[in-house]
């Protein structure tokens, strides 16, 4: 049984009288029992900390008491009435106040109180809080703490008192051992100088001398401490934390500015705007906001905090410790992932709200806030993507200046680290939903839609403008003219290629995209690309005289429908090989190495082929590669970090070969590696394919074509698999073949017709009709045709086996109906590229000549087998790469003349290999022919030939000049300056540096002519003295603007508006003045197009939606690879190469070389060009200024 405690009651009596006399505070309060929600009032007395309460006011003993000491006592909400009273006592009860005394401790209740006004309420509160002793606590606390440091300061003391003693000690004794020294040495000198006078020490001289002495011992004293302040200043240490500390401070300033940016964002159009869709008639809706301005808030509040934290630390100056700051804010930053991932969105769905008129006019009334600056709600939502980049460019250069011992060296590399990894993820998210929300974006562009746009298994390849011959009547071409204005106009096409489909549009006078009702959806699983017809064949080569060789087929073959043929013709020639390599590399991604069945499926969805994920190379992580999340066109991660020697081995891994890869790397190789580096690899796979290989590549490559095709097999001892390939493939002729045409060898396929396409070559079908067959002999539909041509003829035609063949269809291994092999008219079918699985080529190959094989087959076929199939694979590789690298980058091998000379050496090796299928002879031949021939197609004019036109008449005057002249000829020149610029001067920002000219010669040439346009215009307008000219001028100069606006000349629309903008131009009033309403309206809507707010938001905008030609501004792209460069470098600190990077430099270089591509159709007029090239009638900017000023003084202040 528990005691009660015992305490003294007498002594508690006497201070319940003194609190009933003296107390603090008295008075009545209504105290809750135990029970429910009953109340008893009593009558309370504090005294001191104790509270007492007694039965009624003239009771001389307490009730109860309560000790107030530790507790806490706050206000408490009225307690929900139980059942409806009387009106009066409501509002009675309504008017009590309610408060609550706690002990802080489990074991007692707290102590409800109440009382009928709020101002004793608050008394008794008051006094409560005070009895507490709250504050005294708090204060003792702080006081014992105080009390532990000085002990803690006494006792450190204590021994450095204990340390200064021990040393005093013995510092007296060697005193003590010094004086006696000094004793002897007096003694000695007594002895020594008996006779020495006290006069010397009188002599003035003497002081003079000791007075001076002393005098240079201080001077040199003070000069010696000097040299060493001055010193530490002039270190390399003071230096770099001067830097270092400036670097701090700018760094503060900028996340003011940040900080300030988004409280504007916040305050002056999120909030206003949240209100406004409150509102009884909203502009905008809740969820249209919340997509606009996604977390923004969130992102003000975290980085207000850490500017706090920033401000806090400068108050330690000159100690500026950082680090823990940046670990806080860290974890923090993943909030930034939703607002860069969804960035285009928000911009999209505020450009569709911008549609709304009352929205417009809300939104420009909210940027007219002065706190705005003039600035656009675009630019505010752009500020927070470059957060992240800029705060790991600024712990870069804290890196740079911090030394290697400092104390938090290790935390600014950690935090680096970090932020470097969330760029990478948040840059990894972007590039896949760009993808995705650029497919979207054609989609909204096609007005009936195009569902295949919505598989995000789909990657935009390119798109541009081709013409479309317009009728294709049994295989033979129409009789149309490639200049004929009706064949322009009608059969102009918008295509878009995509890897796994092709799409043909019209646009309509509204600028719609409509697709085509027949053909306008090609999928190339069902396509055959070919790029010259028969030559033999008098009508495709008329056409082919006609077109100018700039034609190329698509025959597609959809399942249970009649084939067709699309004929379509480029520009150009670099446009038809940049075109036709593009799309044979997608149907090499959807047709090879067993990839087919898996990315073709009826609901596709993005996946790792099993191959893929039976190789840890090509999806782990290791020393030297490092893979992202994101998947490339071949359902393979795309690599972030790899070695050279990595990335060559993806190069030519025989499995597969990416488009985006491809590009990349072709793009990039020069910052990581040579061209004769990748020349070497590619002639190693092609010479020793076994040992270049690695051999888990081999027998994964060897396994999956097995498989591939293993599904299909009628059982385990096919034909196919038989015969020992080693010298070109059998020819098979039908009895009725004449010398020139050969037969058709029929396969029967028992394939699903929904299983793709496999060709092995492009270019090799002929659009003649084909040689009829007997009914007995024709096959059925779903049949494939193997077409060839024979090498030596005699002995083919009279070969029965051969018409054995032809005449026993069933006999022949079964082959999907789309495997076919064609040479018509007896030349060598034209490859661009090789298609088929090296299975399936064993297959063809072995078909015509197997049928006497024995079932039956042995290991060592087999093994030779391999052998066979490795080898042709590797040969299609190389070629395939070469053809690529040939048609895309030309330039490499123009300038390079041992490269150019080492390639043509390796195909005319691989034209001597016996082994050599005919397709990849044909690829080979036409790689070769494409370099040793002198570049044909560069018909095109130069500026250099331009400006040597000398024997023209003389240029005209500007008056006499039409504006649409001016503005055709202006584009000419820009796109013939900007299309002469070669891609490499877009790597490692040549443009920056202080060779500049030497390493960027064209691109300076570019900015050259830029500013001497622009100086043009200014002149041109100042060189008039009368108001009424110069506006005319202006006017003329904004129509020509307009002009080059339709013909997508971006970069003439920034010549012309930048020359008005110059201060000479800009200030003069009463010229602007006498320019028209619709001139200077005209004027806004031009400059808005090519403003530079919002990183060039809408000049981008309107580059994606306008057709090529065009010429862009360049300052835009090369603000993109600046930043690319700075933010990110080229090799991690393991030495592997940033591939990430070299990826979003290969999406701009890519970009750039569509607009030079295509070029204008606008004929040389040597007159007005000589007018825009005379430089006599540029004046510098120092001249422009004073005739300003003279034309228009300034006005007296």
């Amino acid at each position: 049984m528990q005691k009660s405690v015992r305490y003294n009651e007498g002594h508690a009596l006497y201070l319940a009288f003194l609190a009933r006399k003296e107390g603090t505070k008295r008075g009545f309060l209504s105290k809750k029992a135990a029970e429910a929600s009953r109340w008893h009032e009593k009558w309370f007395a504090l005294y001191q900390n104790v509270l007492f309460y007694f039965e009624g006011e003239q009771s001389g003993r307490p009730a109860g008491m309560y000790l107030l000491e530790g507790c806490s006592c706050e206000r408490a909400p009225a307690p929900p009435r139980a059942g409806a009273g009387p009106g009066g006592a409501r509002d009675a009860l309504d008017k009590q106040y309610y408060f609550t005394v706690l002990f802080g401790h489990e074991g007692q209740k707290p102590l409800e109180l109440r009382c009928e006004e709020q101002q004793d309420g608050k008394e008794w509160m008051e006094a409560i809080h005070q009895a507490s002793y709250a504050d005294i606590l708090i204060e003792r606390e702080v006081l014992m703490q105080k009390y532990i440091h000085l002990v803690q300061i006494v006792e450190t003391e204590k021994i450095a008192a204990n340390q200064l003693r021990h040393q005093l000690e013995d510092q007296d004794t060697e005193i003590e051992r010094l004086k006696s020294e000094i004793i002897a040495l007096n003694k000695t000198k007594e002895r020594m100088r008996p006779y020495q006078s006290n006069q010397e020490e009188d002599d003035p001289d003497i002081k003079k001398i000791k007075k001076v002495q002393s005098f240079m011992r201080g001077w040199l004293c003070r000069r010696k401490w000097k040299t060493i302040v001055q010193d530490y200043i002039c270190s390399p240490h003071a230096e770099s934390m001067r830097k270092r500390n400036q670097i701090v401070f700018t760094m503060v300033e900028a996340e003011s500015e940040y900080v300030h940016q988004l409280y504007i964002l916040v305050n002056c159009f999120l909030r206003p705007l949240r209100m406004a869709a409150s509102s009884k008639k909203p502009p905008i809706s809740h969820d249209d906001v919340s997509s606009i301005f996604l977390n923004s808030e969130t992102i003000m509040f975290l980085h207000e905090i850490f500017h706090q934290g920033l401000k806090a630390r400068l108050a330690n100056w000159p100690t500026l410790i950082l680090a823990d700051l940046f670990d806080i804010l860290l974890p923090m930053l993943n909030i930034y992932q939703e607002f860069v991932r969804n960035h285009q969105y928000s911009l999209q769905v505020l450009a569709n709200c911008k549609q709304n008129r009352d929205f417009d006019k809300l939104l420009k009334q909210y940027e007219a806030n002065p706190a705005c600056e003039g600035r656009m709600l675009e630019t505010f939502l752009t500020y927070p993507m470059f957060q992240i980049p800029r705060y790991i460019i600024t712990i870069h250069e804290l890196l740079a200046h911090t030394p290697h011992e400092h104390v938090e060296r290790k935390s600014l590399e950690f935090a680096k680290s970090k932020l470097e990894d969330l760029s990478r993820i948040m840059h990894d998210e972007v590039s896949d939903t760009e993808n995705i929300r650029k497919n979207l974006a054609i989609e909204r562009m096609i007005v009936e839609g195009c569902d295949i746009l919505l598989d995000t298994s789909q990657t935009f390849i390119r798109q541009g403008s081709l013409i479309q011959v317009p009728s294709v009547e049994k295989g033979k071409l129409s009789k149309v003219r490639l200049g004929s204005l009706s064949l322009k106009k009608e059969g102009e096409r918008q295509c878009f290629l995509f890897t796994k489909h092709f799409l043909i549009c019209t646009r309509s006078s509204g600028g719609k995209l409509h697709l085509l009702k027949t053909g306008g959806v090609l999928s190339l699983i069902e396509c055959t690309l070919i790029e010259e017809s028969d030559a033999s064949d008098d009508d495709s080569k008329g056409s082919g005289q006609v077109f100018g060789h700039l034609d190329f087929k698509i025959v597609v073959e959809p399942p249970g429908a009649a084939p067709f043929t699309v004929v379509l013709l480029a520009p150009s020639r670099q446009e038809k090989a940049a075109w036709m390599s593009d799309i044979s590399q997608c149907v090499d991604n959807i047709r090879c190495n067993g990839l087919m069945t898996i990315v073709f499926e009826e609901n596709s969805k993005v996946t790792v082929p099993h191959m893929i994920k039976s190789d840890a190379r090509l999806h782990k992580d290791d020393i030297d590669i490092c893979f992202s999340k994101t998947l490339n066109s071949c359902k393979v991660p795309q690599i972030r970090y790899a070695s050279v020697e990595r990335l060559l081995e993806r190069l030519t891994d025989l499995r597969f070969l990416s488009i985006d890869f491809l590009n990349t790397f072709l793009h990039t190789y020069r910052i990581f590696t040579t061209a004769a580096q990748v020349l070497a690899k590619l002639s190693d796979i092609y010479k020793r394919p076994f040992t270049s290989i690695p051999v888990r590549s081999l027998e994964l490559f060897f396994a999956t074509s097995q498989n591939s095709r293993g599904e299909h097999l009628v059982d385990g001892k096919s034909p196919r698999l038989c015969r020992k390939f080693s010298s070109p493939p059998p020819r098979a002729v039908s009895r009725t073949s004449s010398p020139v045409r050969a037969r058709k060898l029929s396969l029967t396929s028992p394939l699903n017709s929904r299983i793709g396409a496999l060709d092995l070559t492009t270019a090799s079908a002929s659009s003649s009709p084909t040689t009829p067959h007997s009914p007995a002999t024709s096959p059925p539909p779903h049949t494939a045709v193997l077409e060839s041509a024979p090498v030596e003829r005699a002995a083919v035609e009279s070969s029965p086996a051969a018409d054995a063949m032809e005449l026993s269809p069933g006999r022949s291994p079964s082959t999907p109906r789309h495997l076919r092999y064609r040479q018509p008219g007896g030349q060598m079918a034209d490859s661009s590229h090789c298609s088929v699985s090296p299975a399936s080529a064993f297959a063809i190959a072995t078909a015509a000549a197997g049928h006497g094989s024995p079932p039956g087959f042995n290991n060592t076929d087999r093994i030779c087998d391999k052998e066979f199939i490795i080898r042709r694979t590797a040969t299609n590789r190389v070629l395939n790469v070469l053809r690529h690298w040939v048609s895309k980058h030309a330039q490499d091998f123009e300038l390079n003349n041992e490269l150019k000379m080492n390639v043509l050496n390796l195909l005319e090796e691989v034209l001597r290999d016996p082994d050599l299928l005919p397709q990849e002879r044909k690829a080979a031949a036409n790689i070769l022919r494409a370099l040793s021939q002198d570049d044909q197609d560069d018909i095109h004019l130069k500026l250099e030939d331009i400006i040597q036109l000398t024997d023209c008449p003389k240029a005209e005057c500007f008056e006499t000049l039409p504006a649409m002249e001016l503005a055709e000829q202006i584009t000419l020149l820009d796109h013939i300056v900007f299309r002469s610029i070669p891609y490499e001067e877009f790597l490692g920002q040549g443009w920056m540096k202080l060779d500049k000219n030497e390493r960027t010669p064209y691109i300076m040439k570019t900015s050259q002519h830029f500013n001497d346009m622009s100086n043009l215009v200014a002149s041109q307008i100042m060189n008039y003295a009368d108001i009424s000219s110069r506006a005319n001028a202006i006017e003329k100069w904004v129509a020509v603007a307009d002009i080059c606006r339709c013909l997508h000349n971006y970069n003439g629309m920034l010549e012309i508006t930048s020359a008005l903008n110059r201060t000479a131009i800009y200030r003069l009033k009463k010229t602007w003045a006498k320019v028209s309403k619709q001139t200077k309206a005209l004027m806004d809507k031009l400059q808005k197009t090519v403003s530079s707010e919002g990183r060039f938001k809408n000049l981008r905008e309107t580059l994606k939606n306008c057709n090529p030609p065009a010429v862009p501004y360049l300052g835009m792209y090369l603000t993109d690879l600046a930043f690319i460069e700075e933010g990110t470098p080229n090799f991690t600190e393991e030495g592997l190469v940033n591939f990430s990077k070299m990826r979003m430099i290969s999406h701009i270089v890519r970009e750039i070389r569509q607009f030079q591509q295509t070029s204008y159709r606008i004929d040389h007029q040597p007159k007005v060009t000589q007018y825009l090239l005379d430089k006599a009638l540029i004046i510098d900017e120092d001249t422009l200024y004073e005739l300003s000023l003279k034309i228009e003084p300034r006005l007296p202040a």
